[in-house]
């Protein structure tokens, strides 16, 4: 079923593309993971990361920006919980892919934020 795996990431990215900087300025001061999850947007939509990296960041960034979640966001405390978990398990999968000018790039835009 790879033609559904291409389709799932081919979702996902529309739907990161599109919500994912929404988002993220709406919750960045109640987030401590903001700079791997901004380095891990960079690297999923770098055009050298493989296929199969991609795929892994987009799901969890996907997770991340739906509006429902295991946890609720708006839950004071816990409600990034899950969110920061799936991320920490793909960025672990993924770890040699994200490059340091992913990181400068995160780093960057939280400089100017």
């Amino acid at each position: 079923m790879p033609h559904m795996r291409k389709w799932r990431t081919n979702s996902n990215e529309i739907r990161v593309r599109r919500d994912f900087w929404p988002k993220i300025r709406r919750v960045l001061g109640r987030i401590p993971f903001a700079a791997d999850l901004i380095a891990a947007y960079y690297c999923a939509l770098d055009p050298a990361t493989p296929a199969s990296a991609k795929a892994i960041i987009l799901s969890a960034l996907a997770y991340f920006i739906l509006p429902v979640d295991l946890v609720p966001d708006f839950i004071v405390v816990l409600g990034f919980s899950d969110d920061a978990a799936v991320l920490y398990m793909a960025i672990n999968k993924v770890r040699q892919h994200i490059r340091p000018e992913h990181r400068e790039r995160a780093k960057d835009f939280l400089d100017k934020s």
